[in-house]
């Protein structure tokens, strides 16, 4: 691949007006160092600021500080308001009026800061940062301190944005759906808990991906996931052809309760994972080559044939390593209908990797959770990050919907 060129940013010739401004700031500040030039923008950014607002006030009032008026409103003095801007935390001169009824709009009654800085925490905590670290980097680039509460009440804000996500209409069909999990640790009650977060992606008819449900929870059984399937029920979910999982408990019995045309198809890669789970690095390359032979069968025949082979082949050595594949046959064996092309959709999760490995650098990032909303602010955050760059239909989508058009004959739009 060739090497993108990097953009090179040009900075344009200073005109004679420019350097005068430049050696008057230098002269009046006493310029010397890169901090000198901070106090003085700072001190530039306070004075224009206040000179905004009493523009601000000239229009409130309805004449400016020189002339006479019979208004009964008039000018009283300025009250200093700390800030916290790009540069640091500094003061500002709000001017007042006699009646309290001037409502600035450059730097709002309650506003206390004016770098935006709300997003910028927002975004530090989408990368995995804690609260602490957020702070330490706040008071290390902008020069003022952030506790931690602080932050929490930031990124709180994003709560209720979560909540209307969580319940946003979703479209009447799916041809297929991911459901997977991603463990963390969390601290409840003094206690460090292990808990999955589970992620359900959508494919749309159109062959796009959408991560349609983020649930954090401790135990599976069929009625927590006849729950979440009811959910979607409820967001306007009609009919999915496929649902694409690991062997989440209870899952095959909720997917017949609330979609019972559904097919469930357990997940290949998470089936050749647990298997190779009981197999020492050195048989690993050729137990797996030999387990391609299962799920790249022409058919369902020729595959549950070629599981006896395997099966007879290695159950002296690993004993344990095939049970599952004999026990799950039922649900491991709804891609053997379509072509060589189409499985690869159904059965391999690429098309949710991606996704599971930011989850993942949060696990890098923060060992671990102070609380399940914690995690689920940065799941969320971690998601819209993600799902930026998802503008593109998955590959031969076409043929896809084609196959399934005819395999769930009636079900899909032609």
């Amino acid at each position: 691949m060739a090497n993108k060129k990097k953009e090179v940013y040009h900075v344009k010739p200073l005109n004679e007006n420019k350097k005068n401004i430049i050696a008057a700031l230098i002269e009046e500040y006493d310029i010397e160092t890169a901090d000198d030039i901070q106090e003085a923008l700072k001190d530039l950014l306070g004075g224009t600021i206040k000179s905004m607002m009493e523009a601000e006030m000239d229009e409130h009032i309805g004449y400016e500080s020189y002339e006479r008026s019979d208004n009964d409103n008039y000018r009283n003095g300025t009250k200093k308001k700390r800030v916290r801007g790009n540069y640091g935390e500094f003061e500002i001169d709000v001017p007042q009026d006699c009646n309290s009824t001037f409502e600035p709009q450059v730097v709002k009654k309650r506003q206390k800061d004016i770098s935006d800085i709300d997003s910028k925490i927002i975004s530090m905590y989408a990368r995995g940062l804690t609260t602490r670290q957020i702070s330490e980097q706040i008071e290390e680039i902008y020069g003022f301190e952030c506790s931690e509460g602080f932050i929490s009440d930031v990124t709180d804000k994003i709560l209720q944005e979560i909540a209307d996500w969580q319940n946003r209409p979703l479209d009447e069909i799916y041809p297929i759906m991911f459901i997977d999990a991603v463990h963390f640790s969390v601290r409840e009650d003094h206690i460090i808990k292990k808990l999955a977060a589970y992620v359900i992606m959508g494919i749309t008819m159109d062959g796009r991906k959408d991560v349609i449900s983020l649930q954090i929870g401790e135990n599976e059984s069929a009625k927590y996931w006849l729950g979440v399937l009811n959910d979607l029920k409820n967001r306007g979910v009609k009919d999915i052809m496929i649902i694409c999982a690991d062997g989440l408990t209870g899952i095959k019995e909720a997917i017949a309760a609330a979609f019972p045309e559904t097919e469930y198809q357990r997940c290949i890669v998470h089936q050749i994972r647990n298997t190779l789970k009981y197999v020492p690095y050195k048989d690993k390359k050729a137990f797996a080559t030999d387990l391609r032979t299962i799920y790249l069968a022409p058919d369902e025949e020729q595959g549950r044939a070629n599981l006896a082979r395997v099966t007879e082949k290695w159950s002296a050595k690993y004993p344990n390593a095939m049970k599952s594949w004999e026990k799950n046959w039922d649900v491991l064996t709804p891609i053997y209908k379509f072509s060589a092309d189409v499985r690869k959709v159904i059965y391999t999760t690429n098309a949710i990797e991606s996704l599971n490995s930011t989850y993942k650098k949060l696990n890098r990032q923060r060992s671990v959770f102070p609380s399940d909303t914690a995690l689920l602010k940065s799941l969320y955050l971690s998601t819209l990050q993600a799902t930026r760059k998802w503008n593109q239909p998955l590959r031969n989508w076409a043929k896809v919907y084609g196959e399934f058009s005819i395999m769930y004959d009636g079900r899909l739009p032609i």
